[in-house]
Formats: structure tokens, sequence, C-alpha cells
């Protein structure tokens, strides 16, 4: 008796820790949650900053935001490329937009076929929330979000443009999760500096980014549009290809970028 009685007492105890810890696990989670929240969204304003060449890496918290004060973010239709207000879309305000909800919502999205959808994107939204740096009253340079299927997941990143909505200012991702020393390379500094100069369209008005096999030779027809592929990593490099071509692209913001290229949007 003596023994089952003990026995019950171990698994009461056993079964009340378990509840303490999970009430603790869960507890930590809540608590933690505007912190993560808070830690992504200075990641992205970092890296919006960093492809507009406005901040080095590294810099303090106080630094992104100080920086990131002087930029204006803005709702785009991508179809007509024309600037939307957030109640338009049944939001309270700019701050509310979230790319992956407004992708999946039933009319804010809809879904590609599979010859429109380059990028492995699968559904897409109909708007997109663009960065615009003024100097001297207009607009000196825009940053969009770009994001498509790599090798092992989809990557998530800004590129920036100079005022003539072709010229790249720098690219860069921040989120994937391809192989490190492979795929992984879209985050090595010198990869990136390759992209500041280059020209995102061709003659002809098309996408012309190409990311080329053994090395991007600066004498070659086209070299304005060349980048190095990365080495060891055709399906990231192709992915990548294939996202700029996307979103820079008819479906994407080539629209709204059109715009400014045209100078019927001048200012903010």
């Amino acid at each position: 008796m003596a023994k089952g009685s003990s026995t019950g007492k171990t698994l009461t105890v056993a079964f009340l820790l378990c509840i303490v810890c999970s009430v603790v696990v869960s507890a930590a989670a809540v608590m933690l949650r505007p912190v993560q929240t808070e830690n992504r969204e200075l990641n992205v304003k970092e890296n919006i900053l960093r492809a507009a060449g406005m901040i080095e890496p590294g810099s303090s918290k106080a630094e992104v935001e100080e920086r990131f004060a002087s930029i204006t973010p803005k709702l785009v239709e991508l179809e007509t490329g024309r600037f939307i207000e957030p109640s338009e879309i049944g939001l309270k305000s700019i701050e509310e937009f979230q790319q992956q909800k407004v992708a999946t919502r039933e009319g804010t999205s809809y879904t590609l076929s599979q010859a429109e959808d380059i990028a492995g994107l699968g559904r897409v939204e109909k708007y997109a929330k663009v960065y615009l740096a003024e100097e001297n009253g207009e607009i000196n340079r825009v940053i969009v979000p770009v994001r498509g299927y790599g090798l092992w997941s989809t990557l998530y990143g800004f590129m920036a443009l100079e005022n003539d909505a072709n010229t790249i200012a720098g690219f860069g991702f921040y989120e994937h999760g391809e192989t490190p020393g492979l795929g992984g390379e879209v985050d090595n500094p010198a990869w990136k500096a390759q992209w500041s100069g280059k020209e995102v369209y061709g003659e002809d008005g098309e996408v012309a980014i190409r990311l080329i096999k053994g090395g991007a030779n600066p004498s070659a027809p086209g070299a304005e549009h060349h980048i190095d592929s990365l080495s060891g990593a055709t399906l990231t490099s192709r992915g990548i290809e294939n996202l700029i071509q996307y979103w820079l692209g008819d479906s994407g913001l080539k629209p709204f970028l059109e715009r400014i290229k045209n100078g019927e949007i001048r200012n903010v």
C-alpha cells in the first residue's frame, strides 16, 4: 500500500511539474513576442537602409531609427503603379500592412499560373509597400521588396534604385535558408557590392539582369546587366534571376517604376 502511495505521489509531482513548466514556457513566449517583433522590424529597417546605402553594417538601433525616419513608406497598386491609401484595402494605417497576410487574403491577392510563377511564389499580393528617400524635395532613391524561391528557401530582400528607376543603388536579402558557403553567399559583401551601378532594364524596356556562370565579363556585351553567378549554387542563382525578373517586370513593380522614370511621380 505504501509503495502504491509513493508511486501516486511521484506521478502527481511529475504532473504538477509539467504543468508549471508549460505555464512558464507559455508565459515566456508571450512576454518575448513583442521583443521578437521589434527585432524583426528593426532588421527590416536596417536592410532597407543598407540597400539604399544610407547606413553601415553594425549600426546601433538608435542610428537605424534615426535614419529610417527620413524614409517614406507608400502602398502601391501593382497593376496600375499608383499610390493607394491603406483604407482602400481595409487598413487603418500603413503600419498594418503585412505582406504575408496580404498575399494570402482573398481580395488582395491572386493565384499565379504555372507560366507566370517564375519565382515560385504560388500566390501573390496585388499591392506592395515601397520605400522612398527624398533629397531637396524630390525622390532620390526608391527601395522595393523582392522575394522568390532559391534552392531550399524563399529569399526575402530589398533592391534600391536611383531616381532613374533603372540603376541599382544596392541589393541584399534579409531572410533566407540557403546553404552556407554556396547559396548562402548571397550575404557576402563582395558579391552584394557587384550590384551597385548595374542597370535593371535593357534598351527594349525588359528586365535584363543576368547572373553569369563562371563570372561576369566587364567587356562583354550587356555587361551593365551582368552579375557573377554564385559558385556551386546554380539553383539559388537562377532563383535570384527569376525573382528579379518577376518583381521588376510587368506583373510586379514595373508599372510603378515607369511612373517614376517618366516623371509622373517626383516626390511624396
